[in-house]
């Protein structure tokens, strides 16, 4: 164990008096002396690896053990600000991992190391709130406390707590509820609008013309359909961002999941005169994924392939693996050969209702959510969307994800 630079001058005054006086005197004992004020002038350690080594706290082992059961990040630091302690969650969720160096060290957020200081100064409790937007948007809030160690060397030396609470599922839910107002509403005026003036008109002039009747009740068969499609859409988005934080951690085969989804959508491939042509290799490609999620992914790229690239005659499906400086990754590829897309709405394709063309959208009955759900997803699994688009010879949307470390 190394000494906190702080201990050196200590260190270095008493040793250096003790030796000069015992070669002074020339005195076993006080020879003696000398290397245990030497001894005495090193602290206890308080940096530890908190893997493969054991972790020295000031904390009993029962505050261990009800801080490590806690789901919220726990450190503990010194009054100068060093981390003495960091529980299960903190060394977990933020790589809290070495201890006896500056908590701005450990956590570079300029609003909760002023907190700290602030407390340190002060004593008051202090709060603080930041958010980060690498790999994955997320949101803090700390709690900064003092108080004094009990059971600890030096005895009652005081101490200071930091609380961290994860607060990205309920900001996410928050932020789904706005969108919902939002967006929500604009899309669902339209068929809401329709279905009311198609009662109001079999309420009065059209309530005894059964043509009309029959004709009315067909549009509206179709406004009913669309506004379940659109509500379908956005609950399904709302699942996937409450828990885009989470890494999902299942093996599956990338290849068997692109395998099924072509055969769920070969009936709407036959509808539109679309061949689907799948190419896959032989072994297996095991990625972390939620598998539902995955499929959700493939099916909703070879529909859009169908539905708006499918005047090229066929969609081209795969899936391989890439090698990349960083490591292998998977591949899955969905490649039409229509008319393309346009440069300037390619970067915006992935936006929430978003349409390239409004009209064909909605007569095909898209919700202007399939490619943000992708989007969504795919980050959650930690991959990456590209989009490459010409016009006149189609589009190809791939999705890239690292593969699965088997032997860890």
């Amino acid at each position: 164990m190394r000494a906190p630079w702080r201990a050196l001058p200590t260190l270095f005054l008493a040793g250096g008096a003790g030796v000069c006086l015992a070669i002074l005197v020339d005195a076993p004992v006080l020879a003696a002396i000398a290397a245990g004020l030497v001894a005495l002038a090193v602290p206890r350690p308080a940096r530890a690896e908190a893997d493969g080594a054991e972790i020295m706290s000031p904390l009993g082992a029962d505050a261990q053990a009800v801080l490590d059961a806690s789901p919220d990040a726990c450190v503990i630091l010194a009054d100068d600000g060093t981390v003495l302690w960091a529980n299960l969650a903190a060394r977990e969720q933020l790589g809290i991992s070495t201890f006896g160096s500056p908590f701005s060290f450990a956590l570079r957020v300029p609003d909760l190391i002023r907190a700290v200081e602030k407390v340190g100064r002060t004593g008051l409790s202090e709060r603080a709130r930041w958010s980060e937007k690498v790999p994955t948007s997320r949101w803090y809030e700390a709690f900064v406390s003092t108080f004094k160690l009990a059971g600890g060397a030096p005895e009652g030396r005081k101490a200071i707590a930091v609380f961290i609470r994860d607060l990205t599922e309920q900001q996410r839910l928050d932020r789904m509820r706005e969108d919902f107002v939002a967006n929500a509403s604009h899309e669902l005026r339209t068929p809401l609008a329709a279905l009311t003036g198609f009662i109001e008109t079999l309420q009065g002039p059209a309530r005894d013309d059964a043509k009309a009747r029959e004709q009315f009740l067909g549009i509206m068969r179709e406004q009913a359909d669309r506004m379940k499609r659109l509500t379908d859409a956005l609950l399904s988005l709302s699942r996937i961002e409450m828990r885009a934080h989470v890494r999902p951690t299942d093996i599956v085969d990338c290849a068997e999941m692109v395998r099924y989804a072509v055969e769920m959508t070969r009936s709407m491939a036959s509808e539109y005169n679309v061949q689907l042509e799948l190419a896959l290799t032989e072994e297996p490609i095991k990625v972390r994924a939620d598998s539902d999620e995955l499929v959700q992914v493939v099916d909703n790229l070879i529909e859009n392939a169908i539905k708006y690239g499918g005047d090229g005659g066929r969609v081209l499906i795969s899936a391989a693996v890439e090698t990349t400086p960083s490591g292998a990754t998977a591949v899955i590829s969905v490649q039409d050969f229509g008319r393309g897309i346009a440069p300037e709405h390619v970067p915006r394709l992935t936006e929430r209702f978003y349409r390239v063309d409004v009209e064909e959208s909605r007569a095909r009955q898209g919700t202007g959510l399939g490619l943000a759900i992708v989007k969504h997803i795919v980050a959650r699994h930690r991959g990456r969307l590209t989009v490459r688009s010409e016009l006149g010879a189609g589009s190809t949307f791939a999705v890239r994800l690292p593969m699965a470390n088997l032997e860890s």
